[in-house]
């Protein structure tokens, strides 16, 4: 089946409340092939992957699938019958298709004990058998439990009845429960939403190694870069596949744009001479030539854009006023939530201007700190103190900072003391034009409520950004536009996002919540990142290198006179021993291996700054995991050099 097509969709076609949705989408997918959907919100993704896992009709066009194949879904419904299922029993719901097979095997095991050796049922059991194989064997209950842990559940939640689980934790459960089964085709509908960013990356990890066709929906930037191996753009209500990642679809869908563009501009100009000289000799002696060119006119295919181009978020901050230098200071700072401590002795700065990224995983005390910030809550020790001039803007993850009360332009007025006609010209900037702005503000979606709650904050003025979770229900039109606006604040941002590009485009400091204390890195995302791993690649250096300290120690025992057969003295105690012969080579080796892998690496993106390097989707894709891994092979190397050296 490696070879085969998983699914492959024809000229498909949908219909919404008699009115066209989808027209013409077309594609092909095989095992490891993983297209992302993109398109505005609206345009039909859920829709699509609804289509593919039957849950809705499909009304035009042929869609097929290869021979029993079993798919997954994974949307944003929350689970149901929550009080009757613990965690576990819900996952495993996911995984019948598995159940079934070991009861199958064992039914035949015993037929072929009883003397069954027909090739119906020893071909019955060969299919059956590889079909575990593929889902992991017997074992496979140890990968979903692996799974379980890398979306941020620990083994004490598994018992848990889903009634005591938060909304977001009910997602990743579902979650869990489509990759459990082992499906060959995996429907994705935002996977990203409630994971922290180290869940996201084991996400990533396993989504670039699973033997499965993948189809999903995400708004995380590099979450699709690092997944996507083609892009389905569904615009205007048709469909355009594209082989490739995404970077390079964005670079070819702009190509495309900027030529429109000119069609656009060079056909009006068609049109237009068309329509004068239509109005100048209609009457005229050239009346016959006149109505040759109207029915040209009319005929004409006109080149048009989607008429929802141009309706995204177009904003700035205005310039704040200035702040004392220091914002915030907090100092042994603790947090707890009843008897969980959250912080402990936390010390914590912010200055005028700085871009601050706040990270840590899931529970770790991000927003409870942001309430302390705030004055929302009080600290449960030490102390904290703000600046001078310090005007607070807070976006709240949930938005809970609006006022629910009446239309979206009657709050605005409230929160800004606008009049009714700039309340909606600020409004405009922010998509609710005309009867947008008359909504009531507690019937809005997500994505609205998130589009009024900054409309907000841009006019207040705030001349500190606080930012919880910014880019929730943002399209990625609108995370761009935001992430613009937040790079050229002159003012202070302390930021929490789970969305890396964000970080990595805004933050310019990075503060991580470890071991319930704030440890500061210098510099932004990348370097906080380049830092992480450094740590993590000397952590595994570490147990080889006492290994071999271990092996030398021995080998001193075994063979000096009390340290004295070289005629040196022994160091005295605390102070750093030298290095041994053995490491001493070790280190000159460790130096040659450097010197060897940074030329590979040099010679490597000299062959990556070509061009034609990321042509192509799949080079593209090999071109960055061949880079990605000379360089944590360098950083390893470095790692056990330092530990070896001394």
């Amino acid at each position: 089946m490696a070879s085969m097509s998983v699914v492959i969709a024809s000229d498909l076609a949908k219909d919404m409340a008699g009115e066209p949705l989808l027209r013409g989408v077309s594609f092909q997918l095989g095992r490891r092939d993983r297209m992302t959907l993109s398109g505005r919100n609206g345009a039909g993704k859920t829709t699509l992957l609804r289509m593919l896992a039957g849950e809705t009709s499909v009304d035009g066009g042929e869609l097929s699938f290869a021979k029993d194949v079993r798919i997954a879904l994974h949307d944003q419904r929350p689970p149901r019958d929550t009080e009757a299922l613990t965690l576990r029993d819900y996952v495993l719901s996911g995984c019948k298709d598995l159940l079934a097979i070991e009861e199958r095997l064992s039914g035949l095991e015993q037929a072929m004990a009883g003397g069954a050796s027909d090739e119906a049922t020893l071909d019955a059991y060969g299919r059956a058998q590889a079909r575990l194989e593929h889902a992991g064997g017997y074992n496979w209950r140890e990968a979903v439990t692996a799974m379980l842990h890398g979306l941020g559940f620990r083994d004490e939640h598994f018992s848990r009845s889903l009634s005591t689980f938060s909304g977001g934790e009910l997602t990743r459960a579902s979650l869990a429960r489509a990759l459990a089964g082992d499906p060959d085709l995996l429907l994705l509908d935002e996977p990203t939403n409630h994971l922290d960013i180290e869940s996201l990356e084991w996400l990533e990890n396993y989504l670039q190694t699973v033997d499965a066709a993948v189809v999903l929906v995400a708004h995380d930037r590099w979450f699709l870069e690092a997944v996507g191996t083609s892009v389905l753009e569904v615009e205007a209500g048709r469909g355009r596949f594209f082989k490739g990642t995404w970077h390079t679809w964005r670079k070819e869908k702009a190509a495309r744009e900027l030529a429109l563009g000119r069609s656009i501009e060079k056909q009006q100009a068609e049109i237009e001479r068309l329509e004068r000289f239509v109005d100048r000799f209609r009457a005229g002696t050239r009346s016959r030539q006149a109505q040759s060119r109207s029915r040209r006119l009319d005929k004409m295919d006109r080149v048009e854009r989607d008429p929802r181009d141009g309706k995204g978020l177009g904003f700035a901050f205005k310039a704040p006023e200035r702040s004392g230098r220091v914002v915030f200071e907090m100092e042994d700072g603790r947090l707890s939530i009843g008897n969980r401590v959250l912080l402990e002795k936390a010390q914590m700065w912010l200055e005028r201007g700085e871009h601050v990224s706040l990270v840590g995983h899931n529970g770790s005390g991000k927003t409870t700190l942001i309430a302390a910030l705030t004055g929302q809550r009080e600290l449960d020790g030490g102390k904290l103190r703000s600046g001078h001039n310090v005007k607070l803007g807070l976006l709240s993850q949930h938005a809970d900072e609006l006022d629910e009360r009446g239309s979206v332009v009657e709050a605005t007025q409230r929160a800004t003391g606008l009049p009714p006609n700039k309340a909606r010209a600020l409004l405009g900037q922010f998509m609710f034009s005309g009867e947008a702005a008359e909504k009531p503000v507690d019937g809005l979606s997500g994505g609205e409520r998130r589009r009024l709650s900054l409309a907000h904050l841009v006019h207040s003025g705030a001349n500190v950004l606080i930012l919880d979770e910014p880019t929730n229900h943002l399209d990625l039109e609108s995370r761009e536009a935001l992430e613009s606006a937040l790079a050229g604040f002159p003012g202070s941002v302390l930021l929490i996002s789970h969305d890396r590009a964000l970080l990595d485009a805004v933050g310019t400091r990075t503060i991580a919540v470890e071991e319930k204390s704030l440890h500061s890195y210098e510099g932004g995302w990348a370097e906080y990142l380049r830092v992480r791993e450094e740590t993590k690649a000397a952590k595994r250096a570490k147990p080889a290198a006492k290994d071999e300290r271990g092996a030398n120690a021995s080998g001193s025992a075994n063979g000096s006179n009390g340290g004295k057969a070289n005629g040196k003295a022994k160091a005295p105690a605390g102070s750093p021993a030298a290095p041994s012969r053995e490491q001493r080579k070790r280190a000159r080796q460790l130096e040659a291996d450097i010197a060897k892998a940074e030329a590979a690496l040099s010679a490597l993106e000299e062959e990556l700054a070509d061009p034609a390097a990321w042509g192509d989707g799949n080079r593209a894709q090999e071109a960055t995991a061949r880079h990605r891994a000379a360089k944590e092979g360098i950083d390893a190397l470095y790692a056990e050099l330092e530990l070896v050296a001394g």
